[in-house]
């Protein structure tokens, strides 16, 4: 099926984190030659540029779906940035109210936007598949390592560096042995003097250090709370400088249940794609 040009979209940012957004109720865009058009679409300076396309899509679940793709064309089961984002798009398109459901991978996803209609908070899925004692060899020296899925895999190491190699540590663990076949995301953690966490997360699919990562930053808040004694909300300073808060119920177990991610979006640009997005 030959894709019809131009294609509407929007791009938008989530601390940071860019997504290319598509209406696909209408666009009707293929699943089979979505995965190509990520790869393509996310080029920076050829292409658009982004973290990750999304695609609306109806469903019988929930108020709407998507089909996720990281910028190197993989599937992705969640993602918290994303979530947002494609809340504030649906709220905008009509396609929901201000409190909504989006069908992920990795289950329904709640999400509301604010009175500051840019503020998203998102309920997450319930976390699982808590470990508390890996380790691994990072620079010179072996470092704790936890990790748990949120949606999808993160590998959190606390650090008081200012100057972790995010790309080459975080290419080591997220393909580490210990977390094969699918791999982990990996989050560098530094609690600041003022209690919030500045985090930086290297990300599968993207294959680099992004701005932010919505679904790592609650890992990392998870971690602080069960490690370091943190209380929920903690507040997570991303990569690009601004601001997540994590609301959440830890209980022993671990267990932890009513996670919400909650932050700013940004509404970057509205176009439409040509066939030369593609070249």
């Amino acid at each position: 099926m030959a894709i019809t040009f131009p294609i509407a979209f929007e791009k938008m940012s989530g601390t940071g984190n860019d997504f290319v957004i598509i209406d696909n109720r209408t666009a009707g865009i293929p699943r089979d030659e979505q995965p190509d058009l990520a790869r393509k679409i996310c080029r920076r300076m050829f292409s658009v540029g982004a973290d990750g396309l999304i695609f609306i899509e109806e469903s019988t679940k929930a108020d709407f779906g998507w089909n996720f793709y990281n910028a190197d064309g993989s599937v992705a089961e969640m993602c918290g940035n994303g979530a947002r984002c494609t809340a504030r798009f649906a709220f905008r398109h009509k396609i929901a109210g201000k409190k909504m459901k989006l069908e992920t991978l990795a289950g329904i996803v709640e999400a509301e936007i604010c009175e500051e209609d840019e503020i998203v908070r998102v309920k997450m899925p319930p976390p699982f598949d808590f470990r508390l004692d890996l380790s691994l060899t990072l620079g010179d020296e072996e470092r704790p390592v936890t990790y748990v899925n949120t949606g999808v895999p993160h590998a959190v190491i606390f650090t008081q560096e200012d100057d972790v190699p995010v790309k080459k540590w975080g290419r080591k663990v997220r393909f580490h042995e210990q977390f094969e076949p699918q791999g982990a995301n990996a989050n560098f953690v530094k609690i600041l003097e003022d209690g919030r966490l500045k985090v930086r997360t290297y990300e599968r699919g993207v294959e680099d250090e992004t701005m932010a990562c919505g679904t790592g930053a609650v890992a990392s808040a998870l971690f602080a709370s069960m490690l370091k004694g943190m209380d929920s909300p903690v507040e997570v300073i991303t990569s690009g400088g601004d601001m997540l808060t994590i609301l959440f119920d830890l209980h022993d177990g671990p267990v932890v249940e009513n996670v919400f991610l909650q932050g700013p979006t940004r509404l970057t640009c509205t176009g439409n794609l040509t066939a030369e997005a593609l070249l």
